[in-house]
């Protein structure tokens, strides 16, 4: 007799601040028989009915679409997001790969076994007992519960198994006593620190804050400089759409996005994985003498800026301004040469100090200041700084916002709340199977 499917929807939708990994909401009568399932499909809860899938190879959405289609054979409602969607077709690889002759299917089984390596060391199934670095990578040695001994080459999803040992003390011993014949001075005791990925990993597996049972909110227009961060992809996205002169490209890094000039002169990076109002850089402006030429000047924001200020950088490096359309090298500015400021016309104060002038919003909110590196507008929660050489013409656009722009700021306050109601499924046609493991060797 067949079991009566699962009274129980799943939706999936991309992580509110991790740049692949995925959420899955789920909601019905029978929510705990869903979770339970999820979770021996190595999703992790993060909070009541939700789960984040995120691992260290960036093929989050692919892995997404598969717990999709095995929910759905089990009778489980599941929508997808037209985000998530855009990210499940979206065609990519990585930049420089090691192995180049592998396909993209071949790509995601080598991943893949690198992040079974990763969660078995995780949760405690493979005990490392030294690292050392080969000047080319991190290497270990361990040993899993089952009793068997490996040695570990490469990092992220590049972690291979290139030793294999039997079981038992001898098997243990062996390894070990290879490893630091192989590696020398070298070996360090217990495993390597983790790697920028598998941080920004663990952070996305942390829980997520509890949502207030009655929460609503009403925008508010206030100064550029005070308003809630941009949502930086979208920003990007509009930027790169409205001047075609401009191409976007994903590559290694992948927690990085591309935006190039078609001269090659100028990049714009964007960096995902940073949680609003955080003080990392999360966008880097970078400008050079020619696509193989020498680095001119550069531009910084952390993740707090506003999509005002960040909107206004990115337009000031189009063609809508006559000095774009020089060489780049005739445009940058010697560091004596100072933007117009109309600060004082919009009663901002100026301060002298040592390093030069001060300026300060009427409110209080907002500082602009130079130094011997360069300029820097600090507001509340954010930061953008322009080195030395950066054209004056730059700064004195992101001043003008910063004196006149407004932008949206959401003010939160206790009202009824209302569940976000399930989205219809989003069509999805069947996928191939992976390639079955390759045996491992010693």
């Amino acid at each position: 007799m067949t079991s009566p499917a699962p009274d129980a929807q799943v939706r999936l939708d991309i992580h509110p601040t991790h740049a692949s990994a995925v959420i899955a909401t789920v909601t019905g009568p029978d929510t705990a028989e869903v979770v339970a399932v999820l979770e021996a499909d190595a999703w992790h809860t993060v909070a009541e009915a939700t789960l984040v899938l995120v691992r260290i190879d960036r093929e989050e959405p692919h892995w997404a679409r598969k717990t999709a289609d095995r929910q759905t054979a089990d009778g489980v409602t599941v929508a997808i997001t037209p985000r998530l969607q855009d990210a499940i077709d979206e065609e990519w690889t990585w930049a420089a790969y090691p192995m180049h002759w592998c396909t993209r299917e071949e790509i995601r089984e080598v991943s893949d076994q690198a992040q079974q390596i990763h969660d078995a060391i995780r949760h405690g199934r493979l005990r490392i007992h030294a690292h050392a670095h080969d000047g080319h990578t991190t290497v270990a040695v361990g040993t899993y519960t089952t009793g068997e001994s490996i040695h570990l080459h490469g990092e992220d999803h590049l972690r291979v198994e290139n030793y294999t040992y039997g079981s038992g003390p001898d098997a243990k011993s062996e390894a070990l006593a290879d490893f630091r014949r192989f590696h020398g001075d070298a070996v360090r005791p217990g495993p390597a620190p983790l790697t920028r990925t598998e941080r920004e990993a663990a952070q996305a597996r942390r829980p997520l804050p509890a949502q207030p049972t009655t929460t609503t909110s009403r925008q508010v227009s206030v100064p550029v400089y005070a308003a809630d961060p941009a949502n930086a992809a979208a920003v990007l996205d509009r930027f790169v759409t409205d001047h075609p002169e401009w191409a976007k490209h994903h590559q290694w890094p992948a927690e990085a996005t591309y935006a190039l000039h078609e001269s090659l002169t100028l990049r714009v990076e964007l960096y995902h994985a940073h949680a609003p109002g955080s003080d990392d850089e999360m966008w880097t402006i970078a400008a050079y003498e020619s696509p193989v030429g020498d680095h001119l000047w550069h531009a910084t924001a952390t993740a707090g800026t506003p999509a005002g200020v960040i909107s206004t950088m990115l337009a000031s490096l189009t063609d809508e301004h006559d000095w774009s359309s020089t060489a780049w090298a005739a445009s940058t500015a010697h560091p004596d040469r100072k933007p117009a400021l109309p600060l004082a016309d919009y009663s901002w104060e100026e301060t002298a100090t040592e390093t030069g002038s001060v300026w300060t919003s009427p409110d209080g909110g907002c500082r602009l200041q130079r130094d011997q590196s360069g300029w820097e507008a600090q507001g509340q929660s954010w930061t953008v700084r322009f080195s030395q050489h950066t054209p004056p013409e730059i700064i004195q656009q992101v001043v003008f916002e910063l004196a006149e722009g407004q932008g949206p700021r959401l003010d939160t306050y206790r009202a009824p709340h209302t569940p976000t109601p399930c989205p219809e499924p989003v069509a999805r046609p069947p996928i191939s199977g992976l390639y079955s493991p390759t045996p491992r060797s010693r």
